[in-house]
């Protein structure tokens, strides 16, 4: 029985090593990309992108994941916040990948590339390299350095000047902004929190490539990518075929349904404040201190964290940081001092300037935000007509 244990051990000992040398593939081999379909919440709703390696003389068939994060690492909260969230390269075997996206439900394809034998070794002894413990790590960044976009990060790494990203398939050059919203409804709150979170940077065109970084946007682009002026791609098949997930929200459950609750709602407040001659000061409260919040939220992932997608961001003319300071002061005075009302006509002079940067593109904001607008300008309003009324 020791002798069985011992030779047990060596096998799985020189298996190890020897992958850990990083074996010549074979003619047999293949390598490609897989993307795989959206799934039905914020993590998983614009798809997936990894590569594939085969080798049937060889046994092995492992899919290389750009897509893998650690909730249990020290800090992954504040680091998400902050801008600088780690993500990993994971190495896995494909049925293990495959089980996953079965069990979902959701479709894959598979596009095999048209590589000769040295260059399928010279990019699986890449990928083993980035595999390294002291490779696999890499600062994630959601719409610039992504599991998908760094498939064409690495093609165009491997291949230099022999590829090239035709664009000619692309209906337009879309903003990001514009890019992320086709994956998300806009009357869903992810949507609408993005769009608050996002400054006027991700107004700007995408490059080609840049599109990339959505899985099915890669998908598209590698079937449209050239090697030497032949496709890049040698074939495609479905692994797993699926329809699209149908992501029909709940609409009482909408931010669309609750914002127009509360602009009834404030509404009709307003009304019966103006008709008793009364100020219902927990609403003012309410709508200083959670815009005044947001605005101290945007500003600090705007100047204190190095996120990409989130400086210049024009949401802080409505959500005004100041707004927090100006509710409690608000909250503790029985008649309003004379230089609320000229705060009142500044920040209603901030939400006419959220419609101008709006109609000239400097940043496109959420359609829900009209909305909120309304909501805030009634009751900013009706506060200077009550200064008139005391």
């Amino acid at each position: 029985m020791k002798h069985w244990v011992f030779f047990l051990v060596l096998f799985f000992f020189l298996g190890h090593n020897a992958f850990s040398q990083i074996p010549q593939l074979t003619e047999k081999s293949q390598i490609s990309v897989l993307t795989c379909a959206k799934g039905d919440d914020l993590v998983t709703a614009f798809g997936h992108t990894a590569f594939r390696v085969q080798d049937s003389t060889l046994g092995i068939d492992v899919v290389y994941n750009y897509g893998t994060y650690d909730f249990n690492k020290p800090n992954f909260i504040l680091n998400f916040v902050k801008g600088r969230l780690i993500y990993s390269l994971s190495r896995s075997r494909f049925d293990r990948f495959l089980f996953a996206y079965e069990m979902e439900r959701r479709w894959m394809k598979e596009q095999i590339l048209d590589l000769n034998l040295q260059e399928k070794n010279e990019l699986f002894q890449f990928l083993e390299n980035n595999y390294l413990p002291q490779n696999r790590d890499y600062l994630y960044d959601p719409l610039l350095n992504n599991c998908s976009s760094i498939v064409g990060d690495i093609l165009q790494q491997q291949y230099g000047d022999e590829i090239t990203f035709d664009g000619s398939h692309l209906e337009k050059q879309y903003t990001f902004r514009e890019l992320v919203r086709q994956n998300l409804s806009d009357n869903s709150w992810s949507s609408f929190g993005i769009n608050v979170a996002f400054g006027s940077v991700v107004d700007r065109k995408a490059t080609v490539q840049e599109h990339m970084f959505l899985p099915y946007y890669a998908m598209e682009q590698v079937n449209n990518t050239t090697k030497n002026g032949k496709p890049l791609v040698l074939r495609e098949r479905t692994v797993l075929n699926y329809d699209e997930p149908n992501l029909n929200g709940f609409f009482p459950l909408s931010p669309l349904f609750w914002f127009i609750a509360l602009l009834l709602f404030t509404s009709t407040i307003t009304y019966l404040d103006y008709k008793h001659g009364s100020r219902s000061k927990w609403l003012d409260f309410s709508l200083f201190f959670i815009t005044g919040f947001i605005g101290l939220v945007l500003a600090l992932i705007w100047f204190g964290a190095d996120h990409t997608s989130t400086p210049k961001n024009f949401n802080l003319l409505w959500a005004f940081p100041l707004n927090i300071i100006i509710a409690f002061i608000y909250i503790f005075h029985s008649k309003l001092p004379k230089w609320f009302f000229k705060y009142l006509r500044f920040a209603l002079g901030l939400l006419g300037l959220v419609l101008v940067v709006w109609v000239f593109k400097v940043q496109v904001f959420s359609p829900l935000l009209i909305l909120l607008l309304l909501t805030l300008a009634i009751r900013y309003v009706f506060l200077l007509k009550f200064a008139k009324v005391q």
